[in-house]
């Protein structure tokens, strides 16, 4: 039987930067979004993808055929503050999205889209959107969805033509947290669900420029008590909550717009001996504090399928990516070495600072698709926490 939503006609259009228009059937929210289009090749996870706040300002087409088999539920989703629904504003797919048969399904992908306030469209040569995006890279573009077929398709056009794009756009200010709160959920376990830390070992402060859940419950898991706060807090409010450690969180946008007031915030902490840990847009923002550049990728990497070499260890690990700006490994200043890199084209994943507990990386080591190639990560920081406080190390595993 037809889904309710599908019709004979185009309820759904792409309109790239360049004039071209892509046709297809229209999902979840209606409306129209101006953003950049990327290419997701995970497998699982498109629940966790959309809300994901680095996905923030962007389209995402799932390489992946059949989204939606598995439906939707309220503890997937990886945004802190739900009601601002920050993510991915628009999503792409290739086939009908089908009725959820899972047991965790709460309800269906497309009432689940359109309550999250998602443009969605399906019915499209995902291949040939996915081919076009490689070759010619992320584009700026406009999804817009009309269950009656109607568009002004010149409007739109101009709209995708005349939008400015990612760079010099500081999107964490617009999925911070309000304000600072305190995290104490632990990892998820089959058929207990989440837990709760009641007896931490330590204090973390986490810079929220768009957090995800899961990074939080890792931390949570290995005995922090987790205080977030919000991206524009100064040096002096963080160390006056006494942090053992300091997390350097994900998000969305131009590392160069956000560093403007992120950065002057990180090269005061780096003064102190306090342990420092970043990931996605925190790694960005550690490079640039401590002297490096970073630069806008052609098509970015987007996927739980990347294989990534960690120096330090010599093991390659299987994760998960979702940037569309890198740093520049060859700006890297002295003092400052690459710790980790993409076997795919030799970008910088990973970056320490010599002689001192302070090292970030590019990819998702909470995303689990290895599924726990990179948990290490976690433990590594929680070490030099405990080393610090003259405490006996955990296993990295």
């Amino acid at each position: 039987m037809a889904a309710p939503w599908t019709t004979e006609h185009p309820t759904a259009l792409l309109g790239l930067a360049d004039g071209t228009v892509i046709e297809g059937r229209g999902a979840g929210a209606t409306g129209s979004a101006v953003a950049e289009v990327c290419f997701n090749t995970a497998l699982t996870g498109y629940e966790e993808i959309l809300t994901d706040p680095s996905y923030a300002g962007q389209i995402v087409t799932f390489t992946f055929p059949h989204i939606g088999n598995i439906g939707a539920n309220d503890e997937d989703i990886e945004d802190l503050t739900p009601a601002a629904r920050s993510g991915a504003v628009g999503a792409i797919f290739k086939a009908d999205i089908t009725n959820p048969s899972n047991y965790r399904a709460g309800e269906h992908l497309e009432r689940w889209l359109k309550r999250r306030g998602i443009i969605a469209m399906f019915g499209i040569d995902t291949r040939a959107l996915t081919a076009l995006i490689r070759d010619k890279g992320a584009a700026n573009a406009v999804i817009a969805h009309s269950p009656d077929g109607r568009f002004d398709v010149e409007d739109l056009k101009r709209q995708a033509a005349s939008w400015s794009g990612l760079v010099g756009l500081d999107l964490a200010q617009e999925v911070t947290s309000g304000q600072s709160s305190v995290w104490k959920e632990t990892p998820w376990v089959w058929n207990r669900g989440y837990g709760e830390q009641d007896a931490p070992s330590m204090h973390v402060v986490a810079i929220d420029y768009g957090v995800k859940r899961n990074i939080l419950r890792l931390l949570s898991g290995l005995g922090a008590r987790v205080t977030v706060v919000p991206a524009k807090t100064g040096a002096d409010e963080i160390l006056a909550l006494k942090p053992d450690g300091i997390f350097l969180s994900n998000g969305p946008g131009d590392p160069a717009a956000t560093g403007e007031y992120a950065v002057p915030v990180i090269r005061e902490l780096l003064k102190t001996d306090i342990p420092m840990f970043g990931i996605c847009l925190g790694h960005q923002l550690l490079a640039r504090a401590l002297g490096a550049r970073t630069e806008k990728m052609h098509q970015g990497h987007h996927g739980a399928n990347h294989p990534v070499k960690d120096h330090t260890t010599g093991k390659v690990e299987i994760v998960s990516m979702n940037h569309g700006f890198a740093v520049d490994s060859r700006s890297l200043p002295e003092g400052v070495e690459e710790t980790h890199v993409s076997l795919f084209d030799g970008s910088n994943c990973g970056i320490a600072l010599k002689g001192r507990p302070v090292f970030s990386v590019q990819h998702h080591p909470e995303a689990s698709p290895g599924p726990q190639d990179s948990h290490y990560l976690f433990r590594r920081f929680v070490n030099m926490i405990r080393a610090r406080k003259g405490e006996p190390a955990l296993a990295e595993r």
